[in-house]
């Protein structure tokens, strides 16, 4: 759990349970057609995306964290090549997911069947994976294993 400072955070986190909820997001789309879109998406995460509904925390929240470009030359993946791939990532908190979905399908991605979202949420083993088909985002992943609600 989040430690609240004294002073303006005492209060609010005496109302609130600032308990974080992490989920993984990650885009890729086709190479250099994007930037603007991502950008924009990116934003959207930081600014205006949903707070997911939770015991405790008030409604109308937003902002949930952005997403950052992680294949570039030296970058942080292995190997003795350059990644060739546009594909940013970030770590959110108290994200809606849904939300998250519909945002990326409703973005006029330039080439929309080479979009890819990729999601893990907190407490899930894998990241599931969503791609545009005749513009509905329709999600690629096995089933949940059975111990699982999904």
């Amino acid at each position: 759990m989040a430690r609240a400072a004294r002073g303006g955070w005492a209060g609010l986190a005496a109302t609130i349970n600032v308990m974080s909820w992490v989920a993984n997001v990650m885009v890729s789309v086709s190479f250099g057609e994007d930037p603007p879109n991502l950008f924009a998406f990116s934003e959207w995460l930081r600014a205006s995306a949903p707070w997911r509904e939770e015991p405790g925390r008030p409604p109308g929240g937003t902002g949930v964290g952005f997403l950052r470009p992680i294949a570039w030359p030296d970058g942080p993946w292995g190997g003795w090549k350059n990644p060739e791939a546009v594909l940013w990532a970030g770590a959110t908190n108290h994200a809606d997911i849904g939300a998250i979905v519909d945002r990326f399908q409703s973005t006029p991605w330039r080439e929309p069947w080479a979009a890819q979202l990729f999601i893990q949420d907190q407490e899930q083993e894998y990241f599931r994976l969503w791609m545009l088909r005749d513009g509905v985002a329709v999600q690629f992943a096995p089933a949940p294993p059975p111990d699982e609600e999904g």
